[in-house]
Order: structure tokens, then C-alpha cells, then sequence
């Protein structure tokens, strides 16, 4: 149990210093922007490459792999079919999808899998399917989207094909699978400085996350209500239902195996959402709400999985 209040707490911390520098105003009107901008643009691609790089990738390939992106997708996909009958915007609608199913792996998963699970291992499947498919899919949207904003017309298949090709996320997914697929390692020369930026990665998310919170209205008023709690309900309920049903019904799954399952598929909306959302300026509020509320309720939700399967 202890994992789960180590992950918290250092989320927690990080983000109530965010907090504080944005009451503050020590970093200025734009800092939230920057930071945002700076871990989308260098930090996290780094962070991409050098995680994917050290990835076993015939190990990752399993039944945990199919239950995390069966249970990830299908909360998604239902997110998006809720959306388009009320005739949400596609940006909206895209940042709503992942926060109902892009889950907190990195610095929330591994500390409970290690402190709970007993390895770290056991979420790699998850971060393997998040950065390597999921993220890269859903910015690749919100660049289209941005961008015909931008232009103010209907962009050509051809400049839509060539998005994932110019988006950070993307490129930094595709050299970590390719040093994991190949085997090959960087040079240490660009490996160390890769490395270092990446590191900046998860405090930029979770500073600027913290800034964002400084001044913002209680969650879920406004036009953002019901998909706030549409997100909510399929990311703190939904999702873990599908990940044991799957697991156990239809893989047989048992024991750690599938406790780590359920666990990875109850964990809250990851702060990365909202770095996007941010980066594209799109759903900015129903990006920041869901992460801080779907963190808030997978306390609860978190503690019952492991004492039931436990």
C-alpha cells in the first residue's frame, strides 16, 4: 500500500509547487505555456526515445499488452461515439478520448508497480502501447486540427499523411522503437545530453499542471460538466472493469498478472493529456479537470484493487 502513497505524494508535491510558483507570479503570465511548450517540444520527446530505447520488446508483447490496449481503446472509442452524438468539437473530442483512457504509467504507475506489484516491469506494456501508438495517434489529430485552424481551410491528404512525420511525439516514439527493435545504442555524446533533457520532461508536465490550478474554477462547471464525469466515469470505473473482465473471463489471467492489469487500468488521467491539450489549444480545461479529478477518485479506487485481488 505504501506505493500508492509514495506515487501520490511526489505527484502531489510537484504539483503544489507548480501551484505556489503560479500564485506566486515568479515565473510570469506565460509560464504555464513555456513549460508546457518546453516538454512537448524537447523534453518529452527525449524522454520518448531514451524509455523506448531500453524497452524488452518481445517481453512487452503479451496478454497484458492486449488487455491494456483493448480496455484503453474501448473507453476511448466510447468517449468518441458519446461525443459525436452531441456533435462535440474534434479537438475536444480528441483530448476527452485520451483522457479517458491515456493512464498515469510513468510517474504514478512505476512507483506503485514497484511498491505494490514488486517490479516495475509490470507496466511497461502500458507504457509501451501509450507513447509508442496512443499518444502519437491523438496528436497527430490534434496537429491536423490545429493546423486547418490555423490555415482556415481543409488541409490535403497528402500534408494530413505527413503530419506524424513533423510531430515531436511521433519522432521521438519512432527512434526509441527503432534502438529497441535494432538493438543499437546512441552515441554517449548524444545519449547523456538526450537523457538529461528527458528528465525534464515529467517536472515541466507537473509545474505547469500546477499553475494551471492557481486562479481555475472548481471542476466540472460550465459547457465541460458532462464530459468531465463522461471522462471520469470511464476512466476510474469503466476502464478497470474492462481490464479484469478481460483479463480473467477472456485471457485467464490470474494472481500478480492480473492484479497488475486492473491496477494499470485504474490509474488516473496522465498529466501529459493536458500538455497537449495546452500545446494545441485545444480543451485546455476538460484536459486539466479530468486529470486532477480522475487522480483525486483513484485513491479509493486504487486501495479496494488491491485489497479484492490482492
Amino acid at each position: 500500500m505504501s506505493g500508492i502513497f509514495e506515487g501520490f505524494a511526489v505527484i502531489g508535491t510537484i504539483v503544489a509547487v507548480g501551484y505556489v510558483v503560479g500564485r506566486a507570479c515568479v515565473l510570469g503570465a506565460d509560464a504555464q505555456t513555456v513549460l508546457s511548450r518546453v516538454a512537448f517540444f524537447v523534453a518529452t520527446p527525449c524522454l520518448l526515445t531514451t524509455t523506448l530505447a531500453e524497452t524488452d520488446l518481445p517481453t512487452v508483447f503479451s496478454a497484458s499488452l492486449v488487455v491494456t490496449a483493448a480496455s484503453s481503446l474501448a473507453v476511448a472509442g466510447a468517449y468518441v461515439t458519446i461525443a459525436v452524438v452531441r456533435r462535440r468539437p474534434v479537438g475536444e473530442t480528441a483530448i476527452g478520448a485520451m483522457s479517458s483512457g491515456y493512464v498515469n504509467a510513468g510517474n504514478l504507475g512505476i512507483p506503485i508497480a514497484i511498491y505494490v506489484l514488486g517490479d516495475a516491469s509490470f507496466v511497461a506494456p502500458t507504457l509501451l502501447f501509450q507513447l509508442a501508438l496512443f499518444a502519437p495517434v491523438v496528436t497527430t489529430v490534434l496537429d491536423t486540427v490545429s493546423t486547418d485552424r490555423a490555415v482556415g481551410q481543409r488541409l490535403s491528404w497528402v500534408r494530413i499523411a505527413s503530419q506524424p512525420l513533423r510531430n515531436p511525439i511521433t519522432i521521438g516514439s519512432g527512434v526509441g522503437l527503432i534502438l529497441a527493435a535494432t538493438g543499437w545504442r546512441l552515441p554517449q555524446a548524444v545519449a547523456s545530453p538526450v537523457a538529461l533533457m528527458g528528465a525534464l520532461a515529467i517536472p515541466a508536465i507537473l509545474i505547469a499542471f500546477g499553475i494551471s490550478l492557481h486562479g481555475a474554477r472548481r471542476p466540472g462547471q460550465g459547457d465541460t460538466g458532462v464530459a468531465l464525469w463522461t471522462v471520469v466515469a470511464l476512466k476510474n470505473i469503466t476502464q478497470p472493469l474492462l481490464a479484469y473482465s478481460l483479463g480473467a473471463f477472456a485471457l485467464g489471467l490470474n494472481g500478480l498478472t492480473l492484479l497488475a492489469v486492473v491496477i494499470t487500468a485504474a490509474l488516473p488521467t496522465a498529466q501529459n493529456v493536458f500538455t497537449y491539450a495546452v500545446r494545441y489549444e485545444q480543451a485546455v480545461v476538460l484536459a486539466r479537470d479530468s486529470a486532477l479529478v480522475t487522480t483525486i477518485i483513484s485513491v479509493p479506487v486504487l486501495f479496494a484493487v488491491t485489497l479484492l485481488l490482492s
